[in-house]
């Protein structure tokens, strides 16, 4: 098995604003920073056999200061980690966009589309790592993205958020890409309950 953790990069000035960042280039801000920092002090208490990110660089800034953190020297960049694509919405705020497109924003990517990339590109990570521990530098819509695919929509609930720094855990094994923690709050698969006949057989 090997274990994939999603780290969403710090904060940048157009989260603090609220504003749709998509394949827009914002770099971190001081706070995104520090964000990074930190979240590379937790991670230093794990081991970790490589560090890869999207190339987008709120990203890469993130991966290299939490590489530095865990005295790992290379970043891998993986251009199918980027940012969903938000279209003609990337610099508005989201009630701008709701105002100006009513949901049907032209040029957005669709979460299908996100996982056709980025599913792959976590399955070839984890086949070139067996049984190792790879932190993966990301954004907030991928990983809402994935972790919704994995939980059959139950997570994020409403209001539920990705936190600027936060780490997911998923693992892989045999082919498949599974949730185990979504900011430190485990997943189990829902049990569902079968009535069972004690008259039957």
């Amino acid at each position: 098995m090997t274990h994939l953790v999603l780290v969403r990069h710090g904060q940048t000035d157009w989260n603090l604003a609220r504003r749709i960042q998509g394949s827009s280039d914002i770099p971190l801000n001081d706070t995104g920073r520090e964000q990074a920092r930190e979240a590379g002090r937790l991670l230093a208490e794990e081991r970790w056999d490589a560090i890869v990110s999207s190339p987008l660089v709120r990203a890469r800034e993130t991966a290299e200061i939490i590489a530095r953190e865990l005295g790992i020297d290379t970043v891998e960049l993986v251009p199918e980690l980027r940012e969903r694509h938000y279209g003609q919405a990337e610099g508005l705020t989201g009630a701008e966009a709701e105002e100006r497109y009513h949901g049907n924003v032209p040029g957005r990517e669709t979460p299908e589309m996100v996982l056709e990339r980025v599913r792959p590109a976590l399955v070839a990570l984890a086949e070139e790592h067996p049984g190792q521990s790879v932190l993966v530098v990301s954004h907030g819509g991928v990983i809402g993205t994935l972790v919704r695919d994995a939980t059959s929509h139950v997570w994020p609930e409403a209001g539920q958020l990705i936190p600027n720094g936060s780490a997911h855990r998923f693992a892989y094994r045999d082919g498949e890409i599974g949730l185990v923690e979504f900011n430190g709050r485990p997943w189990s698969e829902p049990v569902l309950e079968v009535a069972s006949d004690a008259s039957a057989g």
